[in-house]
């Protein structure tokens, strides 16, 4: 079985940063182990450079290796320059035993709305084909929705180009699509893929009474459980399925 972890949307600097519920959600993710986890953008609230250096230090703390990708609010302020000088890449493949992650960058500089681009669908599809010859699970990481989410009002930030995502994933037989964004967890099902958002894991921007959260994720060769799990403790399954 594979554990992965999945945070996003720490906007640390924010003013409604809270760098408690961040450190607590971190002892937690070390304690449950994951074998990976991903964080799927808006590290940082303004793209700013000592913000970056900020969230790295934090993230020192957790255990284990870290996969990133950008968000929106990192791509502020020259951000997008600044997040691969801290964390190195943007976007990215990682093979971990019989699975494969995907990680695509789907900001734009100083824009809210996300966009993968042609060529960077390409590569996407091209990784999708070479973890089918492996014979891997797929998952792919960034921080825009691809579909939209309930309860998050008028729909304005879903990718500019999530039709032709979509298609490309969906033929490519990803396992699993996910991101942040939103604020919001849900999971949703097409053919065999489950496209999953993760809550805020440390910012007091809540819709109703939505507490802080985070995802994690049990992989089988036969399964995989989707667990919501809030920082005050509580965990409940938000999707499964058999493969």
């Amino acid at each position: 079985m594979v554990l992965i972890a999945h945070i996003s949307d720490l906007h640390v600097g924010a003013p409604n940063f809270k760098e408690d519920i961040l450190l607590e959600a971190i002892r937690q993710i070390n304690n449950l182990n994951p074998d990976v986890t991903v964080i799927s953008g808006d590290l940082t609230d303004n793209g700013y450079y000592l913000e970056f250096l900020q969230v790295a230090e934090y993230l020192k703390d957790l255990r284990g290796p870290h996969i990133f990708v950008p968000g929106n609010h990192d791509a502020r302020h020259v951000g997008n320059e600044t997040f691969e000088e801290v964390f190195t890449y943007r976007k990215g493949t990682f093979t971990l035993d019989d699975l494969t992650i995907i990680g695509l960058d789907s900001s734009e500089p100083d824009l809210d709305y996300g966009k993968i681009g042609r060529s960077q669908q390409i590569w996407m599809e091209e990784e999708l084909e070479k973890a089918s010859r492996r014979n891997h699970r797929t998952i792919i990481a960034l921080h825009h929705h691809i579909i939209p989410v309930p309860k998050t009002g008028r729909e304005r930030n879903v990718l500019a180009d999530a039709g032709d995502v979509l298609q490309s994933i969906i033929n490519g037989g990803a396992d699993l699509v996910i991101s942040g964004h939103k604020h919001v967890p849900h999971a949703w099902r097409v053919e065999d893929t489950f496209f999953v958002t993760a809550g805020t894991v440390s910012s007091l921007k809540l819709r109703g009474k939505d507490i802080n959260s985070y995802n994690t994720y049990y992989i089988t060769d036969d399964s995989i459980r989707i667990i919501l799990n809030d920082v005050q403790g509580e965990s409940r399954e938000l999707a499964s399925r058999s493969i």
